[in-house]
Order: structure tokens, then C-alpha cells, then sequence
């Protein structure tokens, strides 16, 4: 079973369980069973945001389950891919389900014929008696907020959109249905990791000069109503009766939604950066009007 950092089994199934459970607004008796792992999907990503912040502040990223923790149960913060799996395997851990962790190549943003992007995802495969499931609270608004069953060519409908997994020569490529065709979203590379390759993975990816995520914001939550989507200075709400709303805020709206409907504990020194994100989109609409 491959782990985020190098921590014995007991120790990586440390967690506050009572401060997560708190932080998601989830009580009562969790067996390890399919109902309670579609339960705490659903309540951890609508509660704690998909967000990279910190990577915007030059802030190194910690996978340590400490920082972790002290960063999503106790600072009222989000986190990326890496962060939101080893906070979630371990609560899974906790509770009795038996848990890997993968890589995968994101493919959002490649054709398909170019060459394989870097393998700066993780995902969950999760065991529940004889079935396993793909879980991944940690891909932005692009996942369900469901676990998908981990079966090849089976199309699963979601409350907001099909997916599917199909087997490759590497391991499973999961693709959601859109503009009426399958688009890939990333490939499992679904072989043993070590802990260092997660920890190379994020370092990459928090410290990469070309990383998107050094110079976007993106923020997400996904409840059972609507996607809530904040990149750059628009917000995108999709609810899941349909209709779509766009909004272009300004730096005070985004302080607001980011404390507000996101629930972060907004820090004065990301006003800077929330005023030069404004200030790069309008220059960049004015330029494209001009």
C-alpha cells in the first residue's frame, strides 16, 4: 500500500477524527461500509476547498500529516490534490477501510497524441468488501462528490455528469462525458509509489515556474446543489438542477465569497495577491477588447 510520507501503518492512521468530523458537519456511527464513504465524500467536499493559496505566496507545501492536519482541521484552510489525500486516507484508515494511494497524469489541458504530462495527481482506490472505488476529493470541480466504481468502460452517472474508467497500458484513464464525447481527466498509474515520489510530485507542482498553480487562483467546493468555482477573479455556480451563473468580482467580493461561501479563514497578506489577480484580468479583458 503506497503512503504519502514515510510513516508506519499505525502512524499514518493518526488523525483527529473528531476534529474532521466536526469540520465537515458528520456525526453518528461510521462503519466502514459504501454508504459512510459516499457520505464523508459528499460532506468533505463541500466543506473543505479545493485551493493552492499558499502556492501563490510562495509558501512551501507540507505533507507531513501534522501540517496537514493543523492546516485543514485547525486554520480553517483548504488544500490541493496531495493535501486533501493524505488527510482523507488517513480518516479513511481510521475507520477501518482499507486504502492505496496513486499517482496519475492530468490530461485536462493536452491532446491526446502530444507527449505524457508529469504525474502530479494522487487519488484514492478504496476497498468496501469485494468492490473497489476511485475517490478523489482533491481534483478541483472537475470530480463528483461521490466515490465512481472502479470498473473499466462502465458508464456512472453522476449527479453532475458521467464518468468512466478505461484501462491503459499504465493503468486507468478516468474521463467525464462532455460536448457529447469522453474527455480524459487524468490516468492512474496504477502501480506501487514510494513516499518520495508524492513529495517530488509536490514539490513540482507547488514550485515548477510554468505551474498553473503559481499564477491562478483556483478555488472549489462542490455540494449537493451546486459547483462553486473561483478561478481568477470569476466565480462559476453550477447547480445541479442546471443553469450556470458566471460573476466577475472585484477584491473585496472575492475577500467576501472566500470567507463566506468557501469558509477560509482569509489572511491579510492575501489581499496583494487577490488585488494583482484583479488587476492582470482586467488588463487582459481590456487588451482582448482593444
Amino acid at each position: 500500500m503506497s503512503a504519502i510520507v514515510s510513516l508506519s501503518d499505525r502512524q499514518m492512521a493518526c488523525v483527529d477524527l473528531a476534529a474532521y468530523l466536526k469540520r465537515i458537519g458528520l456525526s453518528g456511527a461510521l462503519p466502514p461500509t459504501q454508504e459512510t464513504l459516499r457520505s464523508i465524500i459528499s460532506h468533505h467536499m463541500a466543506s473543505i476547498p479545493f485551493e493552492a493559496i499558499d502556492v501563490l505566496l510562495g509558501r512551501d507545501i507540507s505533507l507531513d500529516p501534522r501540517a496537514v492536519d493543523d492546516k485543514m482541521l485547525h486554520r480553517q484552510r483548504g488544500g490541493y490534490c496531495f493535501e486533501h489525500t493524505s488527510l482523507l486516507q488517513r480518516v479513511l484508515q481510521a475507520l477501518g477501510f482499507s486504502v492505496e494511494t496513486h499517482l496519475a497524469r492530468v490530461w485536462v489541458g493536452h491532446m491526446p497524441e502530444g507527449p505524457a504530462p508529469a504525474a502530479t495527481h494522487a487519488s484514492l482506490k478504496v476497498v468496501v468488501g469485494d468492490a473497489l472505488w476511485l475517490v478523489d476529493v482533491g481534483f478541483g470541480s472537475f470530480m463528483p462528490n461521490e466515490p465512481l466504481a472502479w470498473q473499466p468502460d462502465l458508464p456512472q452517472q453522476h449527479a453532475y455528469g458521467d464518468y468512466r474508467l478505461r484501462k491503459t497500458m499504465s493503468g486507468f484513464m478516468v474521463e467525464s462525458y462532455h460536448d457529447h464525447a469522453w474527455q480524459a481527466l487524468y490516468e492512474i498509474l496504477d502501480f506501487p509509489w514510494e513516499p518520495i515520489d508524492y513529495q517530488v510530485a509536490n514539490h513540482y507542482v507547488s514550485r515548477y515556474p510554468d505551474s498553473h498553480f503559481r499564477s491562478r487562483l483556483m478555488v472549489a467546493v462542490t455540494t449537493p446543489e451546486a459547483r462553486y468555482t473561483l478561478a481568477s477573479n470569476r466565480l462559476k455556480i453550477a447547480r445541479v438542477e442546471g443553469g450556470i451563473e458566471e460573476h466577475r468580482l472585484t477584491v473585496e467580493e472575492m475577500i467576501d465569497i472566500l470567507g463566506g461561501r468557501f469558509g477560509l479563514n482569509v489572511e491579510s497578506c492575501w489581499i496583494p495577491v487577490l488585488e494583482r489577480i484583479v488587476a492582470s484580468a482586467q488588463a487582459q479583458e481590456e487588451a482582448a477588447s482593444s
